[in-house]
């Protein structure tokens, strides 16, 4: 246990001392769009992989194993189908988005509406960073306490240190590096882990033979139970779609064409990627009877026999945990320093002021989350609401921005105040507010509730109120979304 431990610690101290060291060859930041976008200059291949690693991290790829392992191939619905769903809509927005040509969403939400929508708009980003945030310093601090004997608390405060500082430095471009080197490192810990219990366990006849004895009706059907996991294929898929440190990597390719290209490479990895996760769970049915208290993929490496393969696989996990917190801390950081501090608080700020407030705003973002995960620590739960936010109040807006020159900037303020609305509502329930409800906390009636009275309130206003159709269109046309202009 000691030599396990030890060499842990030692290959960690290596990792971590390698992206820090990343993190501040690329501090060297001039303006907001070198700190946040990396001066456009980075290739699709290495923007689809930073994206991918933001998204196939801590919080859903090492989850999925747990639900699978209770609800099998149908776990898939969770967050592999949202994924693809969000990501097959932004191979299709993605060409505009870049076109408009804006640093952050907000910018965007500014040019086709006006700035009050635009600081709604900005209200929903921080809010989803800072919670989504909050998922992978639980995660994080959950893996150090797993395998230190440090407590749970010390062990996030640590976790959440070592992103912090290389998240600091190197801005969007040191985050893009480093999630180069975590990427390849949980890939390695994914296949060898898919590969172990597809060994270990006997395979999927194996699997089959233990679902049948254990009564799990439907447990390799990829259509099990869809109707219960509706409520994160809507209220993901829609949310995520939107996710603002996503449009930040389209927003950053060289081009439209490039941005599509990364949404394709991404989309196409996807499938192979959350396929291995959910089967991984799936094999692991046959070696536990139950899922461990500290998770799955935490108990299998810490239970191999050799210290050296154990503490490689330990520093992979936390390398998929810190591409995803760095991503998400950097995005709440860019809104906060573009489209608060930029905008309203000193708009005429020299260039280097925006990179010390960007810094200052990354410290901030990772305090929030630190603060938040010190007092909850239910991973789905959290994930869920933080993805609630975005989808009652800012994806109709956003969407239909691009595509509807009728929707107006009152229709799309009074749909995201009735979002933010909503979702502050389920959120204080979830809580354990006991507020009157019509309808399932986190679940697939909700998200329709939800995302349907935002699209009637955006329409119906829009009718109702006078049209600037020529900002609107002038928009639409320089996102040229489908070739016409």
């Amino acid at each position: 246990m000691m030599q396990r431990t030890t060499l842990t610690i030692f290959l960690l101290s290596i990792y971590v001392i390698a992206i820090i060291a990343i993190g501040i060859w690329n501090s060297k930041n001039d303006s907001s769009e070198s700190y946040f976008l990396a001066s456009r200059k980075l290739p699709a291949w290495l923007l689809a992989i930073t994206f991918i690693a933001s998204w196939w991290g801590g919080g859903s790829a090492i989850d999925l194993v747990d639900h699978a392992h209770n609800n099998g191939l149908s776990s898939f619905w969770i967050y592999g189908v949202p994924v693809l769903i969000a990501t097959g809509l932004m191979y299709l927005f993605s060409k505009g988005i870049r076109n408009i040509g804006t640093i952050s969403q907000p910018e965007l939400m500014s040019q086709r509406y006006n700035e009050t929508a635009a600081f709604m708009l900005t209200i929903f980003i921080v809010i989803f960073m800072v919670i989504a945030s909050t998922v992978q310093v639980i995660v994080i601090g959950r893996f150090f306490h797993a395998f230190f004997d440090i407590g749970y608390e010390n062990s996030a405060i640590l976790g959440t240190i070592i992103v912090l500082v290389y998240s600091m430095f190197g801005g969007f471009k040191g985050v893009v590096l480093t999630d180069l080197l975590q990427f390849v490192f949980f890939l390695f810990t994914g296949i060898f882990l898919f590969y172990l219990t597809y060994s270990d366990s006997g395979g999927l006849e194996a699997v089959k033979i233990n679902a049948i004895a254990n009564a799990k009706v439907g447990y390799t059907s990829f259509f099990s139970n869809v109707a219960d996991n509706l409520a994160y294929v809507i209220t993901f898929g829609t949310s995520w779609m939107i996710q603002a440190n996503i449009w930040q990597r389209i927003s950053a390719a060289k081009n439209g064409s490039a941005a599509k290209k990364m949404m394709l490479l991404s989309f196409l990895a996807f499938i192979p990627l959350y396929l291995m996760v959910t089967y991984t769970g799936m094999f692991s049915s046959v070696l536990y009877e139950t899922v461990p208290e500290t998770g799955i993929i935490p108990d299998l490496i810490s239970n191999l026999s050799s210290p050296l393969v154990s503490a490689i696989l330990f520093v992979g996990l936390c390398s998929a945990i810190m591409s995803t917190m760095d991503s998400l801390i950097n995005t709440g950081a860019l809104s906060l320093t573009v489209d608060v501090f930029q905008k309203y608080i000193q708009p005429n700020a020299k260039p280097q002021t925006g990179v010390i407030v960007a810094r200052v705003s990354t410290c901030v973002m990772a305090a929030i989350a630190l603060f938040m995960a010190l007092r909850i620590q239910s991973v789905l739960t959290i994930s869920w609401i933080a993805s609630d936010f975005p989808t009652s109040g800012a994806f109709v807006p956003l969407v239909l921005g691009f595509l509807w020159a009728r929707g107006t900037s009152q229709a799309a303020i009074v749909s995201m105040i009735f979002g933010l609305l909503f979702s502050s509502y389920n959120l204080f329930v979830a809580l354990g507010a006991d507020f009157p409800v019509a309808w399932e906390i986190a679940s697939a009636k909700q998200a329709i509730i939800g995302i349907s009275i935002s699209f009637v309130l955006y329409v119906g206003i829009s009718l109702l109120t006078p049209a600037k159709t020529e900002k609107s269109i002038r928009f639409i046309q320089k996102a040229n979304l489908f070739g016409r202009y």
